[in-house]
């Protein structure tokens, strides 16, 4: 029982994505050999990895330094601009999956002594706010789409982001509704809503957590509700929607330029 409360999902998703030493690696694998269903739930991850990789290969230019940068991006936080191209081209490398449907999280990670990764909380959060607000009428968001000006200095003061921008997703098909604040692993977070021409609605979530030491892109799957996630530094990002996974993409794609480096 030692072994299996010293590894986390997080250890987990790291050791699918080839990042772990030769210590912690071993440690994952004795683990996995004594629990099979966590075993296959890797090997999923990282077959799902094998098909992203082929999927973004056009896209693909990456270098031998490039783990290296994603790993110093937690002493750099606060990337330039021109660099976020290169770490978008670099996380083709560690691209994971959420498992699918109700079980998101295992009864493996349900247990109270073993704690969640913060890449773990951001979809389970992200989700949960769109459900609960996309299907709203008349209250969705707290300020609508005419203050967006307010909308973004209110925020961006709440999560300590200076220079926070709500992002333009119209050239998509999905017009601003507004945002609002919420709480995202306990922190101030906000969110903002968007939706296309048939009302069909998407949310795009922004949390900080100064703790967080890892950058991730990741897609999680719970029935029809897609997110796709991703880490930069202390900040943490999630769109989600009931939308087909191509255009969820496009759409973090979009977001991810437009969101402060």
């Amino acid at each position: 029982m030692t072994e299996a409360r010293s590894v986390s999902e997080a250890d987990l998703h790291a050791y699918a994505d080839g990042l772990l030493g030769e210590v912690d690696r071993i440690r994952v694998e004795r683990f996995l050999a004594e629990n099979p269903e966590a075993a296959d739930m890797v090997s999923d991850w990282q077959a799902q990895n094998d098909e992203i990789r082929s999927a973004f290969a056009g896209y693909e230019k990456s270098k031998l330094g490039d783990i290296q940068l994603l790993a110093g991006a937690s002493r750099h936080p606060r990337v330039r601009p021109q660099r976020r191209v290169a770490l978008a081209a670099a996380a083709v490398v560690i691209f994971a999956l959420g498992a699918a449907g109700g079980h998101y999280v295992p009864p493996l990670f349900q247990r109270p002594d073993i704690q969640l990764a913060y890449t773990e909380i951001l979809p389970r959060e992200a989700r949960t706010a769109f459900l609960v607000y996309a299907g709203e009428v008349r209250h969705p968001v707290e300020v609508f789409a005419n203050e967006e000006a307010h909308l973004a200095t209110w925020l961006g003061k709440r999560l300590s982001i200076a220079d926070l921008k709500v992002p333009n997703l119209q050239t998509l098909g999905f017009k601003l509704v507004g945002g609002r604040l919420l709480p995202v692993a306990g922190k101030p977070g906000a969110m903002f809503m968007y939706e296309d021409q048939t009302g069909q609605r998407i949310t795009v979530m922004v949390g900080r957590n100064k703790e967080n030491r890892t950058t991730s892109f990741r897609f999680a799957s719970a029935s029809k509700v897609e997110t796709f996630y991703w880490i930069d530094g202390e900040l943490g990002y999630a769109v989600t929607g009931e939308i087909s996974r191509d255009l969820l993409q496009k759409i973090a794609e979009e977001c991810y330029r437009q969101f402060p480096s």
